[in-house]
């Protein structure tokens, strides 16, 4: 399918203004997607008509939010390809996911001198709440070395698996290099020596097209708002068998089937990880969000976003003083890099004044930065509505600082 970009950035209105006096140049997408008109025309169209609280009314408001939000699961249900909609929890984002898994699974199941593996690339939100159930249990934390173009060293992984390891949590693509790592040989790994497997997937749902079934990979956690959706919404994906094991991880409203003074009975999930009034309103605007993804196709998008990468390597590679950091074989549209003698937040401010928005830092990712010996990069990551007249731009912007700094 052949997209008409100047069409879909029409349905984008923030887009469409200046910043210090320049147009938008929006390449900051790792970090958050723009939304289209659909998901804040959900939003608005919620509060203004269908606005109550869910599952327990018996009136009709109630019962359209509540048939709307649960609509909204079924989609997120087809979109990742889980067996049933019940698989589906709802956070408030990646990072909660991560550690609602960490809290319950963790706690329960793995103990004094178990082992948990992650990567070098890891997210901090990948990292520290593995190093919190560590310190709490006697967990020992093993780490997956990485090469210098930044791509996992698969034979030392293997040598990291032992029948102690209970579990891996890994990034499916990287946030700050845009590595995609091979999860499906990871997760058959893993599961070899019994281990479970979570999956990163903040950066990975918005480009690669993801099936549960097919990688069968025990969780999966992302973020709304990286899928062109709100913030303050994330999705965590568990396995029915995995997830009925697990206890709750917050107590309340919803998760329960009945309360006494002498006992609580919980409820079926999803419902046991939903305590509490969930985020309707952007919940049910997420399903827009997936709809606009659905109505184009991850291919698509994923051909028009290589395209973009590609061209960016093409037009910046020569500029004098140019780093590229992280140049794997396989990777999503992220290009992070440096310029020779310059801090990445002033390059990222010297854009800025020419309207040009990246990320720029470590990333939450510290560790990482470590392992190639640089404090932070200069991160510009595209999406669907960006265009290659907007990579022109930054390669020009890019090579008038590399050069005012070669002065």
């Amino acid at each position: 399918m052949s997209l008409n970009i100047d069409q879909i950035r029409g349905l984008f209105p923030v887009l469409h203004q200046e910043v210090h006096g320049k147009p938008l140049i929006y390449f900051d997408n790792a970090a958050t997607t723009q939304k289209p008109q659909a998901v804040l025309d959900a939003l608005t169209n919620y509060y203004g008509h269908d606005n109550s609280n869910i599952h327990r009314g018996a009136h009709a408001l109630a019962d359209r939010a509540t048939r709307y939000y649960e609509s909204t699961r079924e989609s997120v249900q087809q979109f990742i390809n889980a067996r049933e909609s019940a698989e589906i929890i709802f956070t408030k984002g990646t990072t909660e996911s991560i550690n609602l898994v960490a809290q319950t699974f963790g706690r329960k199941f793995i103990g004094k001198d178990d082992e948990i593996i992650i990567s070098t690339m890891e997210h901090h939100s990948n990292i520290v709440p593995w190093q919190m159930l560590c310190e709490e249990k006697g967990v020992i934390l093993k780490i997956i070395p990485i090469s210098e173009k930044g791509e996992i060293l698969f034979e030392e992984f293997e040598k990291l698996l032992s029948p102690k390891t209970k579990l891996v949590s890994i990034v499916h693509a990287s946030n700050a290099l845009g590595t995609i790592n091979p999860v499906k040989n990871v997760i058959d790994a893993a599961h070899a020596v019994g281990a479970k497997v979570l999956l990163d997937g903040a950066q990975s749902t918005s480009h690669l097209e993801i099936g549960v079934q097919d990688l069968d990979c025990d969780f999966l956690a992302f973020s709304a708002h990286k899928l062109y959706g709100p913030t303050g919404l994330g999705v965590l994906y568990g396995k029915r068998a995995v997830l009925e094991s697990m206890p709750p991880f917050l107590g309340g409203g919803e998760m329960i089937k009945e309360v006494t003074f002498e006992k609580t009975t919980y409820n079926n999930i999803p419902f046991k990880f939903e305590a509490g009034t969930p985020n309707i309103a952007d919940v049910i605007a997420f399903k827009s969000a997936l709809d606009f993804i659905n109505e184009y196709g991850k291919p698509a998008i994923k051909a028009h976003e290589d395209e973009l990468l590609a061209y960016a390597n093409e037009t910046m590679l020569d500029i004098q003083g140019f780093i590229p950091v992280g140049t794997a074989a396989d990777k999503v549209s992220v290009l992070s890099f440096n310029i020779n003698g310059m801090h990445p937040f002033d390059v990222g401010q010297l854009l800025d004044a020419k309207g040009i928005a990246v990320r720029t830092g470590h990333h939450c990712t510290q560790p990482l930065m470590k392992r190639f010996g640089i404090e932070g990069t200069v991160r510009a990551s595209f999406a669907v509505y960006n265009t290659k007249s907007e990579i022109e731009k930054l390669a020009e912007g890019v090579a008038q600082i590399a050069r005012f700094k070669n002065k």
